[in-house]
C-alpha cells in the first residue's frame, strides 16, 4: 500500500495518508486532520495528494 504525505491547511501539521488505487483516482475525500481533528478535503491525484479546507 502506497502513502502520501498531506499537510493540514489549518494548523500545517504533516501526516500520511493511504492512497486509493490507481483506477479509483482522481478522487476527493472527506477527512479530519489527524493532529487538530479539523475537516479537509484531501484531493488525490495520479501520484500525488493534497488537503485543501473546506472553504477553499
Amino acid at each position: 500500500m502506497d502513502f502520501a504525505e498531506v499537510t493540514c491547511p489549518t494548523c500545517f501539521e504533516t501526516f500520511e495518508v493511504a492512497m486509493p488505487h490507481p483506477d479509483e483516482t482522481p478522487a476527493e475525500v472527506d477527512y479530519d486532520c489527524e493532529v487538530c481533528c479539523r475537516p479537509m478535503v484531501i484531493v488525490f491525484t495520479g501520484d500525488d495528494a493534497y488537503a485543501r479546507g473546506l472553504a477553499d
